[in-house]
């Protein structure tokens, strides 16, 4: 381990203050934004002389990130980016995050920490099955497996035939996938006759999405494995801000000599003690192309006392503030569902979302109105249906109604249907 995880309370914090010290510096002095933002708020990078005086800076949102886009948030000249990620934007701006080779060697060093944590060695051979390219995650795992030394086996998302095929033939000791796609690997195990608790898998390390600790008991019984969690976010860094210890599996230790977190009301912003439950906000402390000072990540938890690190544990994730929706690990919004309808000729922008789980797996149904005199409604539901495969890439199920079917509000629509 590194000599920080288990360094004294009194040791951390001491670091985190001069970090937290130098990356306030560092955002205000070259990021327009940041400094717009901090002398708006009355505030000065040398005002903050606690770690409680970050309560005093203002918050940072995916709007600012959106707002900069795309290389106004980035804190060092473009020359010095070495690589650059971006999230799916539900306005058709994304949210980018740029690194230096600095930031990219931390990321790979939180992300061999969170592996080891979870049960990983030097010499493991490792399946990734998160998806490569800007989605962070399977460059995230791929590079923090090889920093540990372990053997990396680059499959990315899909294809589960062959990522069967794979695990049988290279025998893994450690995938790394969301938790759903996991449950899709082990149907197709057993369609093939394989059992899956006789693999060479001993480790799942499963994140992007939340999952339930009854979905880690079905895993790790059908499977033989400790299933473990990981957190993280782009704007943040990517995989690797939290993980679960294997020893404990009682939430995730944030790795706070990397990324301070705060708990706050979501609703008026007010900073909340360890324990209560409200938005996970996140402060970076050694990103230099990117630094990013109280994130509204929309993630709700609570943060906790350490038990295998000193570091601070935050609970699974309950939920978000906002209307984003996860399926299998794809963030889908209304709004994208929405952009969608208005291209089909024959369905009206009146819609609901409605997420079921029928089986395990979330499924999304895409309840939508016919224009009057639309004639054939299952053409429209296949049309439709295939607009949200190719632009959002996730599969759902769409029930084309009469039109006037769905219920009015005189407010805000009643876009999500969650009967999970």
């Amino acid at each position: 381990m590194d000599a920080i995880e288990t360094a004294s309370p009194d040791e951390l914090r001491a670091l985190q203050l001069r970090r937290l010290q130098q990356t306030l510096r560092h955002a205000y002095a070259n990021v327009p934004l940041y400094r717009r933002k901090f002398d708006e708020a009355g505030v000065r990078p040398e005002d903050c002389r606690s770690l409680a005086d970050l309560a005093q800076f203002p918050f940072t949102t995916k709007d600012d990130l959106r707002e900069t886009y795309p290389y106004g948030m980035f804190a060092v000249p473009r020359e010095r980016i070495a690589r650059i990620h971006a999230s799916s934007g539900t306005t058709g701006r994304p949210t980018v995050v740029g690194y230096t080779q600095a930031d990219l060697d931390m990321w790979a060093d939180v992300m061999a920490r969170s592996i080891r944590a979870a049960g990983g060695r030097p010499g493991d051979r490792v399946h990734v099955a998160y998806g490569y390219g800007l989605f962070t995650g399977g460059l995230g795992a791929h590079y923090g497996a090889e920093r540990l030394g372990c053997t990396v086996v680059p499959v990315s998302g899909g294809m589960t035939e062959r990522q069967v095929r794979l695990i049988a033939d290279f025998e893994p000791d450690i995938i790394m996938v969301t938790p759903s796609y996991m449950l899709t690997i082990v149907d197709e195990m057993d369609r093939q006759g394989i059992d899956p608790r006789a693999t060479s898998l001993r480790v799942g390390i499963f994140g992007a999405e939340p999952w339930t600790e009854d979905m880690r008991r079905e895993m790790e019984q059908r499977l033989g494995i400790d299933a473990v969690d990981i957190y993280g976010l782009s704007e943040v860094i990517g995989p690797g801000v939290a993980a679960e210890v294997v020893e404990t599996k009682d939430g995730l230790h944030v790795w706070e000599d990397h990324f301070y977190p705060e708990i706050i009301d979501p609703g008026s912003g007010r900073s909340l003690p360890d324990g209560e439950r409200g938005e996970l906000v996140f402060t970076s402390l050694t990103k230099e192309a990117m630094p990013i000072i109280r994130y509204r990540t929309r993630d709700l938890s609570r943060l906790l006392p350490g038990t295998a690190r000193t570091m601070r544990r935050m609970e699974k994730v309950t939920g978000r503030t906002d209307d984003m929706m996860i399926v299998r690990g794809v963030n889908v919004f209304p709004t994208q569902i929405e952009e969608l309808i208005l291209r089909v000729p024959g369905l009206a922008p009146h819609y609901q979302c409605v997420l079921d789980r029928p089986d395990r797996l979330d499924e999304l149904t895409v309840r939508v109105e016919a224009r009057t005199g639309a004639a054939d409604g299952k053409a429209l539901a296949r049309d439709l249906a295939a607009l949200v495969k190719h632009n959002v890439g996730v599969s759902v199920r769409v029930d084309v109604v009469a039109p006037d079917a769905l219920e009015r509000s005189a407010g805000k629509a009643r876009r999500i249907v969650d009967n999970r």
